[in-house]
């Protein structure tokens, strides 16, 4: 990424202080352009629980840093009880997060910099705030460029897929229990740090408990998700996504329904901004937003609204890889969305073979080990890692595998495939996972994307109904959004199993699913090449402001490891995502985090599988020193969970907290 010159120099405020109404003081980073006080500008905040001072601090400042040398005011927040403000932070997407949000948002438009127009960005829970607080409507938000977020926390967030329960809800549980209650900084909060930090590990609680309460569609992940009325949204939203991440398919839903002014823009990309986008190519993110920017804050007619409303990345073929530098495709366009150039083609399964035509022939039967999901990759990449789908020629054992011919043309595809299935289970409770890939004439396969359904969720998530076993029912599992490039020679493999593991939990007991041909079909969303999608402008390369100054103390690791215990079958998969330790030279602010996840299951025993998150974190300045180790781990029977969790506090050698939690939680139709 290169470091960009910016028409304006920048006053940058390490740290200051907003005072809410009930006397919570939120810490707050400001990049301010030069002359701002006498010239005011417009504002973008991000606002989120990730620790300006040192988890987001790289790309904080590059971002920030950019937009603020080109004219915009800049405010990075940490939510109430987490880095260093005030407070308790007691779960996601509160009413008191949004109703901070809008004291700070009502601060910011009355400094003296400020012009009075705001906007929000955000990735992930920045994103969804962003959403969230656009649907309170604030007088001073004009705008939001919302990230890798979803409309539907229940329909597409890392709790559930298809209404089957991800592995993911538990190491995201995990991942902030060891987030939430890490220390503030001493030298920012004072003496505090101490009884802050305390209260943080006494008062949070343990969240992926109350998370596993809640199985189906209730009111618990209605709120905050602007489904439930997509009216709220009266401003512009600029939707930004990649194919790569777990939260895309929540963009062409907003497209279609929003009625404010929107874009869309899919690359292909994991969990990342797309400045620092991986697989690749990055682009000049930062300078789109600007485009936006000006639009929606300084009323300067920049030509993207005149552009295609939706933008992706028509993707490739490619060989099967968990890690791609760069994924080959190009950019293509469509004016709408959904776009009536789209039309179906329709694939049908009969014996050995997937083939064009009006309906399918033969019945199958499928009983999937459990360890079927071993080339899944991960539910949400975000690519630093080997985390992306691998050759699904792993999967074919425990799968129903139908092939076409080989390919005689190119075709592209542009939306969501749908799959009807005719199918009927041998048990009361049973889920159903879908891919389809993209098999190379070497007989390797890459997974182009995918769908898992509960099937006692097929009518209704917030109503599911257990299965009467044996009973043929109609079922649609609605694979993800996807832009692909099929090749000629190539062969599409559709393939259905009900395990997928260590991505999703397994079914409370083996299931046998029997799969009717006639009933059953692929439509896939063909897209007609367009000759104008060779003229859409570049985005150009990646740039940025230049990164803060920090010193490696400790490289980073990462490493994902599969392991089967010959004996017993046990399959374990270890994922280490070691970030190594970080020095902020300008602060003297050391930090490290490890993570260590480990999921098991025997090929047939639903109720051995296991999950486990260990996390290590530390903080350091000179002789002070402050860090954490926390463990969430999950198993099953077949009518509940079992949670164990821990957090251990340590003020240099010494521990000053120690809480151990134990649950026990029902099973509803998971």
């Amino acid at each position: 990424m290169s470091q960009a010159k910016t028409p304006f120099g920048i006053e940058k405020i390490e740290n200051t202080w907003i005072t809410l109404s009930d006397g919570c003081r939120l810490a707050a980073g400001l990049w301010l352009p030069e002359n701002a006080d006498k010239t005011p500008v417009p504002a973008i905040l991000e606002y989120l629980p990730y620790r300006k001072r040192d988890t987001t601090a790289h790309r904080d400042e590059i971002n920030h840093g950019y937009f603020s040398g080109h004219g915009y005011a800049c405010v990075r927040v940490d939510m109430r009880g987490s880095g260093d403000s005030d407070g308790v932070l007691l779960g996601e997407y509160l009413v008191q997060e949004q109703d901070d949000a809008l004291e700070v948002i009502d601060w910011i438009a009355a400094q003296p910099w400020c012009s009075g127009n705001v906007g929000m960005i955000g990735i992930s829970w920045g994103g969804f705030n962003g959403l969230q607080v656009a649907a309170r409507q604030p007088e001073a938000l004009k705008t939001v460029i919302s990230l890798c977020s979803t409309d539907d926390r229940y329909a597409d967030d890392i709790h559930f897929m298809g209404g089957c329960l991800l592995t993911d809800k538990l190491t995201w549980g995990g991942s902030m229990l060891a987030r939430y209650t890490k220390p503030p900084d001493p030298a920012l909060v004072g003496e505090r740090w101490r009884e802050m930090w305390l209260e943080r590990m006494e008062k949070s609680g343990l969240w992926v408990a109350e998370w596993h309460e809640h199985l189906r569609r209730d009111e618990f992940y209605k709120h905050g998700s602007i489904r439930e009325n997509y009216a709220d949204i009266k401003i512009p939203v600029y939707l930004v996504g990649g194919w790569a991440d777990g939260y895309s398919n929540a963009i062409f839903r907003m497209l279609a329904h929003l009625k404010s002014p929107c874009k869309g823009l899919v690359g292909p990309w994991s969990h990342r901004y797309p400045n620092q986008g991986a697989p690749g190519p990055a682009i000049g993110f930062l300078r789109e937003c600007l485009r936006w920017w000006d639009q929606w804050l300084k009323g300067i007619d920049t030509g993207v609204m005149e552009e295609p409303k939706l933008r992706v990345w028509m993707q490739e073929p490619v060989r099967p890889q968990p890690h791609y530098p760069v994924r080959p495709g190009r950019w293509v366009a469509e004016e709408s969305w959904p776009s009536d150039r789209i039309t179906a083609r329709r694939f049908v399964p009969s014996p050995g073979r997937l083939e064009e035509g009006p309906s399918g022939q033969g019945s199958f039967t499928i009983c999937s080990p459990q360890t079927t999901g071993v080339a899944a990759g991960k539910w949400t990449p975000h690519a630093v890692e080997p985390d992306l789908p691998t050759d699904q020629r792993q999967e074919l054992g425990g799968s129903l595998a139908f092939d076409s011919q080989e390919l005689t043309e190119d075709f592209e595809i542009l939306g969501a495939p749908l799959v009807t299935l005719a199918v009927s289970a041998d048990r009361t409770k049973a889920l159903v996972a879908v891919t389809l890939s993209e098999v190379m004439p070497d007989g390797s396969a890459t997974r182009i994307t995918y769908g898992v359904l509960n099937l006692t969720h097929r009518e209704s998530h917030e109503f599911p109904r257990p299965l009467e076993p044996n009973k043929p029912y109609a079922v649609t599992v609605k694979l993800n959004e996807i832009a692909h490039h099929f090749g000629q020679g190539n062969r599409l493999r559709l393939a259905i199993s009900t395990a997928y593991w260590p991505l999703i939990w397994p079914s409370p007991e083996k299931v046998t699913l029997r799969l009717a041909g006639d009933g059953s079909a692929l439509e896939l969303p063909l897209r007609p090449p367009l000759p104008r999608d060779s003229r859409l402008p570049e985005f150009g390369p990646p740039e940025g402001a230049s990164p803060p100054a920090v010193e490696m103390l400790a490289p980073p690791r990462t490493s994902w490891t599969i392991t089967t215990d010959v004996a017993s079958g046990r399959q374990t998969h270890e994922r280490i995502l070691d970030s190594g330790v970080t020095k902020l030279i300008d602060h003297d602010w050391e930090y490290g985090d490890y993570n260590r996840r480990t999921y098991s299951i025997t090929p047939d025993d639903p109720l051995s599988a296991r999950c486990e998150m260990v996390s290590r974190s530390h903080h350091a300045r000179g002789e002070w020193r402050a860090s954490l180790e926390t463990r969430v781990a999950m198993s099953v029977t077949r009518d509940s969970f079992h949670l164990d969790a821990h957090v251990h506090g340590f003020e240099g050698v010494e521990p000053v907290f120690t809480r151990h939690w134990s649950k026990k939680l029902p099973r509803d139709l998971v």
